[in-house]
């Protein structure tokens, strides 16, 4: 499969082959009938309609840090809220001349209208930010458009309650990490892609490997691990990836056809999460989460997450389906082993995420220069709070777009500021 490389961003090849390892739990298969676009193969085995009795993310409003996001297509009208981003992050928050950022807010929120994509939370709403992707972008971009530091800072500022980051950079980025600790401890839920470098790629992309952040990786339709899925102690869960359609051609005409990646199961993910928020609006980000591990569908013990399926395969309909479902306390971080480091808390006293969400008088927010998790804690030995403040505008110029559009590469130009360094949190 080919296709031209887009300016200002790396695109990656997500392999067709299938792992042998089998997620149980959902049986996923093709043939879904929730909506006209026969494509999205994965509505009709999670049971969308059925979910949709219950909840369709009303209320809930999620970031979208991508690409930008065209407000126009037939299924987003209405579904943007273009007025709430932030005048200082808001240049080419609706420019989307790639399409990724569009595709990912239409799967999360998308009506479907003319055969366009069903979003699984489609009374969720969407607030879209366009950050700098890749070392190619114009003079004019990198002066005016944010960083994803800035977005996701602008983000947890917002009474959105999602942040969903369909990107990725192999580079460690101090403000970028600041910018995540900030926004987990105004209440935030941020899911992240994995990557698409495969399975032995050794390492994790970021924000994915960022602490408090959920790292997403693939299944494709017979619920196997994507090969193309990157693998470590970062995967926390996975979700359809494979065999998509999405815009890829900036044009909003058409899609492109039979498409993998871990942006795909970054934005379904994200839904997933105002599914069950919308259902559940007292739950803090904490409770949320939970849910959506200890309901995954696995075929290992829960404290025993793999690396490169994590804790198991997102369903959310397990937590719609109960009523009386328990999602445990509301400031005890699920992820707390992922979130420290020796034994040190973080952020593990998370409020509800909302306009005024604090933390209450208990709780420990994170400085800046602190140093990270297990996620990052060999980088953070250089982030103390000189680097931060340099870092917060350069360290994420060279963040990927995860969807596999061909063989072809851009070459990404790291800005300075930021290093890499492989990620260890689970063993692989």
């Amino acid at each position: 499969m080919k296709s031209a490389t887009r300016r200002g961003l790396r695109v990656r090849v997500g392999g067709a082959v299938a792992s042998a390892l089998v997620v149980v739990g959902v049986s996923f298969a093709p043939g879904a009938t929730a909506a006209e676009q026969p494509e999205q193969w994965y509505l009709g085995p999670m049971q969308a309609e059925k979910m949709w009795k219950t909840s369709t993310g009303e209320g809930v409003k999620v970031a979208v840090i991508d690409t930008g996001v065209n407000p126009d297509t037939p299924s987003l009208r209405g579904q943007v809220l273009v007025d709430e981003v932030p005048k200082q992050v808001a240049y080419g928050a609706t420019d989307d001349d790639v399409g990724h950022g569009t595709t990912m807010a239409e799967l999360i929120a998308g009506t479907g209208a003319d055969g366009r994509l069903q979003g699984l939370a489609p009374d969720a709403k969407i607030v879209p930010y366009r950050a700098v992707l890749g070392g190619s972008a114009s003079a004019k971009d990198k002066k005016l458009v944010p960083t994803s530091a800035e977005a996701i800072r602008a983000a947890a500022d917002s009474d959105a309650r999602i942040i969903s980051m369909s990107i990725g950079n192999e580079f460690y980025g101090a403000g970028e990490a600041a910018a995540v600790r900030y926004a987990a401890s105004k209440g935030k839920i941020l899911i992240a892609s994995v990557g698409n470098s495969g399975q032995d790629s050794g390492y994790i992309e970021y924000p994915a490997a960022y602490e408090y952040v959920i790292g997403v990786s693939s299944i494709d339709k017979n619920s196997r691990i994507s090969e193309f899925g990157q693998s470590g102690g970062q995967v926390d869960l996975v979700a359809p990836g494979e065999g998509l359609p999405a815009y890829c051609n900036g044009n909003f005409r058409e899609y492109c056809h039979n498409l993998n990646g871990t942006s795909f199961s970054t934005a379904i993910t994200s839904a997933a999460a105002a599914l069950i928020w919308s259902a559940h609006p007292d739950w803090t980000a904490n409770q949320v989460t939970r849910a959506l591990i200890d309901t995954a569908g696995r075929k290992w013990p829960k404290d025993e997450p793999t690396s490169t399926a994590g804790y198991g395969t997102i369903r959310p309909r397990s937590v719609l389906a109960d009523p009386n479902y328990d999602a445990g306390e509301p400031y005890s971080d699920p992820l707390r082993k992922e979130n420290t480091q020796e034994g040190e808390k973080l952020v593990t006293e998370i409020p509800p995420a909302s306009a005024s969400a604090k933390p209450s008088s208990g709780a420990t927010a994170p400085s800046q220069g602190a140093a990270g998790s297990s996620k990052d804690k060999q980088a953070a030995a250089g982030s103390d709070d000189a680097k931060t403040a340099a870092a917060d505008a350069s360290s994420d110029r060279g963040s990927t777009l995860w969807i596999a559009l061909g063989a072809a590469a851009a070459v990404v130009v790291i800005g300075g500021g930021v290093f890499a360094v492989l990620r260890a949190r689970r063993a692989n």
